[in-house]
């Protein structure tokens, strides 16, 4: 009984030597997992870093994960041929696109047997997908998908056969351990590389939005600059000379007066086209800035921009030119932007031009007019060409001695050629002059008004200046807060025999009425105790003065404007700096008509 008892316990000593084996080979197993996955994980992360330092180039960062999974599948495998596939789903295939670099006793191609089928682990083989779902189902597996966090198929891992450690079979099992593992941590690669490149692209956003405020900063810098520059030189000018016509002791018969009065005039001219740059283009940048289609006369509208220009021209002992093209008679298009446009690169070619000539040519191509000015200047070199129609670019003059205007000249003209459906193109050559040519479509590219609208050219409307004699001298009831404005549409009203009476508030302008009935109001919309346009809305309520003429005479120049003072019941409108002509010709045209009122229009 013995002896038979102590029989297990000498079975139980032999059976121990196997189970030692089998756990030392287990645990050499999985030191050579965690050691494979974890030096691949370190290759995966230089890949990483590597996207981190340097500008991700689209795929090539993508490409060096899938071949260093490859590689590193390759060496823990013992040189077996590891492969990447990649899935093209428009055509329903993978293609090998990544096969493992490292010395291999296998021949350079290895095949793959699929039910009597050779498949090749060959750069660029393509491989349908019957046969990788196929491999996929084969035991034991040497084939494994490849999914996105989408769970979106990438390609497929394959190598060349299942056994890799032919010296120790045990590792057969944590070899499907490594590969599904080596994918995932592919895909987590990828992911990662993802969220990296959008990090990145947003960075070179906020860097290009940075450089952008950066150059918005300077530009606007270069516009203050400019623009102080330029206000204060025509201002200095006005300040100045006024002084000295103010001065005790100065003589008004002196010969010099008429010429002090035509500089303050003509300073005063060259501030206002400045200042109109300025909000014309921030009208057109605000869509503020509409197009008053009309029937323009262009022989008639080309001399008259010459007449403008041939004052400037003689002071610099230019020659001017006009060519017509005699099947150009007429165009659709606004009659006050073009002629800006005309004289905004009439003018630059005077400045730019020290001698010989600058022409205006009219030709007709097509459905099209070309409006060519073009000079024997100083030309323009290539580089500035590239940007001559940015907003606030200036050329360095070297004909006049200082920039004239803000820059905004041909920014604008540009804009405006566009809204007429039309552009500018500019040819030049350095010592050999410019050529600016406007194209402008014949007929209007948007509705045409019937009547070509509101729309007046100044200047263009006939003016009668004759005075008006004490008998027939209409009484004119002017509200104007603005002493010096008031003043001098008092003084030139007075002199051409109205009889003007000049109150500064909404209160005293009801006091007048009582006292004296105006052929006419000039009514300013700003007043201090009041608003304008509600002061004209009261009038029209009151049967009394229902009929009674109003002109807005204001500030107010930015898109609606004037439709807002018609709206409020005025018979026109008017905008400060006043044009005294102008003026002239809507009071002569209201006070002579019978007070019909807005109803009689």
């Amino acid at each position: 009984m013995q002896q038979y008892s102590s029989l297990p316990e000498r079975n139980s000593q032999i059976d121990t030597t196997p189970t030692v084996l089998t756990t030392v080979q287990q645990l050499r197993a999985e030191l050579w997992l965690e050691r494979s996955l974890n030096q691949l994980q370190a290759r995966l992360n230089d890949c990483l870093l590597s996207a981190c330092t340097t500008v991700p180039q689209g795929e090539a960062t993508e490409a060096e994960i899938f071949q260093t999974v490859v590689d590193e599948l390759d060496r823990a495998l013992n040189s077996i041929k590891v492969a990447i596939t990649l899935w093209q789903p428009q055509k329903n295939v993978a293609q090998v696109c990544y096969v493992s670099r490292s010395s291999s006793r296998l021949p350079p191609h290895p095949v793959l047997k699929n039910q009597g089928k050779k498949l090749r682990l060959k750069l660029q083989e393509v491989i349908e997908l019957e046969d990788l779902q196929q491999l996929e189902s084969q035991q034991p597996q040497i084939t494994w998908r490849l999914t996105d966090d989408a769970n979106g198929i990438i390609g497929w891992l394959i190598i060349t056969k299942a056994s890799p450690k032919p010296d120790c079979e045990s590792f057969t099992g944590f070899t499907a351990q490594l590969l599904a593992r080596s994918i995932k941590q592919c895909a987590t690669a990828l992911a990662q590389l993802q969220k990296i490149k959008s990090l990145q692209q947003r960075s070179q956003q906020l860097g290009s939005s940075n450089q952008q405020l950066e150059r918005t900063n300077q530009l606007k810098n270069q516009f203050l600059a400019n623009t102080s520059h330029e206000i204060r030189t025509p201002l200095s000018s006005i300040i100045g000379f006024t002084h000295l016509l103010l001065a005790q002791g100065y003589d008004t018969t002196s010969e010099r007066h008429q010429e002090y009065l035509n500089i303050i005039q003509s300073s005063g001219k060259h501030l206002l086209t400045l200042i109109n740059d300025i909000l014309d283009l921030s009208k057109i940048e605000a869509n503020q800035l509409e197009v008053e289609w009309e029937n323009v006369n262009v022989p008639e509208m080309c001399r008259n921009v010459l007449a403008l220009v041939k004052e400037k021209a003689a002071s610099k002992g230019l020659k001017l030119c006009l060519e017509l093209d005699p099947d150009v008679t007429t165009i659709v298009a606004d009659p006050l932007r073009l002629k800006q446009m005309l004289l905004n690169l009439l003018f630059n070619a005077l400045k730019f031009t020290s001698t010989g000539t600058v022409g205006l040519n009219v030709v007709a191509k097509g459905g099209f007019v070309h409006f060519i000015i073009w000079d024997t200047g100083i030309g323009i070199s290539k580089e500035d060409q590239t940007r001559l129609f940015q907003p606030y670019f200036q050329i360095t003059n070297t004909v006049a001695s200082r920039g004239e205007g803000t820059g905004l000249g041909l920014t604008v003209t540009r804009k405006l050629a566009e809204m007429h459906c039309g552009r500018v193109e500019v040819e030049s050559q350095i010592d050999h002059g410019s050529r600016f040519t406007i194209i402008l479509p014949i007929q209007a590219c948007g509705q045409v008004e019937e009547n070509g609208g509101d729309k007046r050219d100044k200047g263009d409307e006939e003016v009668n200046n004759t005075p008006i004699t004490p008998s027939t001298s209409p009484d004119i009831l002017l509200v104007e807060d603005d002493l010096p404005n008031g003043e001098l549409m008092r003084i030139y009203l007075s002199k051409l025999g109205y009889q003007v009476t000049w109150v500064k508030n909404a209160t005293a302008m009801w006091e007048a009425l009582t006292q004296l009935n105006p052929a006419l109001i000039l009514m300013d919309i700003q007043l201090p105790d009041g608003n304008g346009l509600k002061l004209v809305r009261q009038l029209r309520n009151n049967p009394q003065y229902r009929m009674m003429p109003v002109i807005a005479q204001t500030a107010m120049a930015m898109k609606g404007d004037r439709e807002t003072c018609l709206a409020a019941g005025v018979n026109d409108y008017i905008s400060k700096p006043i044009d005294l002509p102008l003026l002239a010709s809507l009071v002569t045209k209201y006070s002579q008509l019978p007070k019909l009122g807005v109803e009689g229009r």
